[in-house]
């Protein structure tokens, strides 16, 4: 049996309160995932900032001093991060798309997390993991698995594989789906709604609807964003279910409160009262947010205990993936 080992973003009673130390080793480790990225675009800075937590958890782990920062990262600050997420999103964009294709991003939403989570039952992961996975690949891929880690609170090994697993097949999608499109004669706007459809994140899905064609690219990013807006009602229910097996006094909010920012930040952006400037600003801050706390994660996570999960996590990935890749591909050949 592994031993589970206190994680260092619990900060044990009565010990020290001071941030900084702890937010001051997350600003460096998002500074060196931020570079490499710059470097190597294809790399996603969420997954470098992870695989920098393991490791430093692994090889040299930090002191309780550093615990009140980690936890002010993964919990704060990655919740201001995924709210920052919805400057992203147009409504306007969206509801351009046409019923049709509305239609096929709410079903592959659905469905995918719906089949990605019976798949996983039946490979006997647990509910938290299982759920974790499905909303990577269904929604928006690292971004939406930290979303979920915000409302259901999950252990930082499950976070950690949910998010290795679901940029590992999104890459995969980036230079698959371009590939198919081609093989089977796909017109450019069947193909953007395909990749704007199945790829997992964002990045991605720009990157392979460049490769399709400039036809391709602004379909596939605003049917990706369609299923980015999709969290929100996502997490909401999820955040309802939870209530629902609640005891009185311990109940999750209706709707959490980073999901209102997440809808606000939609409306202020649809409304057009922020301007370029400010939203690559707030782009750059939202990635910065999100890796700081995805290495501050990263330092919960015992090499030992992903030993012990084996490679279920990753069969269930792949198995996700071919799902919502086939759904989109359908949607693609009905409604474009």
């Amino acid at each position: 049996m592994t031993q589970q080992l206190t994680t260092p973003t619990s900060t044990p009673p009565g010990g020290p309160s001071n941030p900084w130390p702890g937010l001051a080793v997350c600003t460096v480790a998002t500074a060196i995932a931020m570079g490499v990225h710059q470097l190597l675009p294809m790399a996603s800075p969420l997954l470098l900032a992870i695989v920098l937590g393991v490791l430093v958890a692994n090889l040299r782990p930090l002191g309780p001093r550093f615990a009140p920062g980690l936890t002010v990262a993964s919990r704060p600050l990655l919740r201001i991060g995924v709210a920052l997420l919805g400057l992203q999103l147009v409504f306007g964009d969206i509801l351009g798309l046409g019923p049709g294709v509305i239609a096929l991003i709410v079903a592959v939403v659905a469905l995918g997390i719906a089949g990605t989570v019976w798949i996983g039952a039946r490979l006997g992961l647990s509910p938290a993991q299982r759920l974790l996975i499905a909303c990577g690949t269904s929604i928006c891929g690292a971004a939406a698995v930290a979303a979920v880690d915000g409302v259901i609170d999950a252990d930082d090994e499950d976070v950690a594989t949910a998010i290795g697993t679901v940029v590992v097949f999104g890459t995969m999608l980036l230079g698959l789906i371009p590939l198919g499109v081609a093989l089977l004669n796909l017109s450019p706007e069947q193909g953007g709604v395909w990749a704007g459809a199945s790829i997992h994140e964002v990045a991605q899905t720009v990157a392979a609807g460049g490769l399709i064609g400039s036809g391709a690219l602004a379909v596939a990013v605003v049917v990706k964003l369609g299923r980015v807006l999709m969290l929100a009602p996502v997490m909401t229910v999820i955040s309802l279910r939870r209530r629902r097996g609640a005891a009185p006094g311990k109940r999750p909010p209706l709707v959490p409160l980073f999901i209102v920012g997440f809808l606000a930040c939609v409306a202020l952006r649809s409304a057009g009262v922020v301007g370029e400037p400010v939203l690559a600003v707030a782009g750059q801050v939202q990635v910065a947010l999100l890796s700081a706390a995805m290495f501050a994660l990263g330092t919960g996570v015992r090499v030992s205990a992903l030993r012990a999960v084996g490679p279920r996590p990753f069969v269930l990935g792949a198995a996700g993936t071919v799902w919502i890749t086939g759904l989109g591909l359908a949607g693609a050949v009905l409604v474009a």
